[in-house]
């Protein structure tokens, strides 16, 4: 069994799980655009109605904003990154219903704009992995680690994107918010890729961008939680992470 070294820890390591968004791909770069393209959907929506946002424009899904008006950063607690589709076509619906629109026809609207907005990025395919990613890969397929990834994204678009991204190969396992009945924190994902790889819990490690990512680690039992970010407010928003590292450079496998 390889032995996995981050920070303080040397563990051995059967199974790597990781989150998508923030952990095998920049967020900025994938959900930025898309985020951007939803918000200008909403807007158009809205001001065809002689309406405007209910608050902010920036409190709608948690985005920051430049002088531009364009999102160039997000909270790491808010809707962007913590939220399911489900929920977000719910955000969207309701800036709707308080402009005017009845709830049914808000909740189709809203979803209509999240799917254009999906199509703006099949059609651009902004991917850009996490640095040192690749080669860790190519490390843990050498030495025979399984690789899984537990997302709340919907699991035909993660495994649509990991083709962009040319990597899906190396998961034998991906699961999505579609396949689990509870999502995270909660450790079902994670139980749910250990049993399709047939490793005990226990001998897996985790690595996430949330603390959500932590704490559903930690609840299925797992060897490690290994927190990734480059933002430097991310060390107390990964509070229950057993090691933070900035890129994948700061792993090491020994056979």
């Amino acid at each position: 069994m390889a032995t996995l070294q981050a920070g303080q820890f040397n563990v051995p390591c059967e199974a790597i799980l990781f989150d998508k968004d923030g952990t095998l791909f920049q967020f900025m770069m994938l959900w930025g655009n898309w985020a951007e393209s939803v918000l200008t959907g909403m807007e158009k929506r809205l001001t065809f109605l002689g309406k405007d946002f209910t608050g902010s424009i920036a409190g709608v899904l948690g985005t920051r904003h430049d002088q531009l008006g364009q999102v160039c950063g997000y909270d790491l607690h808010g809707p962007l990154a913590m939220a399911t589709i489900e929920e977000t076509h719910g955000i969207l619906a309701w800036q709707l219903y308080a402009a005017g629109v009845p709830w049914n026809e808000a909740l189709v609207q809203a979803i209509q704009i999240c799917k254009d907005a999906m199509l703006d990025l099949r059609q651009n395919k902004p991917i850009v992995l996490m640095n040192g990613l690749l080669h860790f890969l190519q490390e843990c397929e050498a030495a025979s680690i399984r690789l899984g990834v537990v997302t709340s994204d919907e699991t035909s678009s993660t495994v649509e994107q990991l083709h962009w991204a040319g990597i899906s190969h190396y998961f034998e396992v991906i699961i999505g918010r579609d396949q689990v009945s509870q999502g995270k924190p909660h450790p079902e994902m994670v139980e749910k890729a250990s049993h399709a790889l047939g490793i005990e819990s226990q001998n897996i490690v985790v690595i996430g961008d949330t603390n959500v990512d932590m704490q559903m680690g930690k609840e299925a039992g797992v060897k490690l939680t290994i927190g990734i970010s480059t933002l430097s407010e991310s060390t107390e928003c990964l509070l229950d992470a057993d090691v933070m590292i900035t890129d994948y450079r700061d792993l090491q496998l020994k056979a």
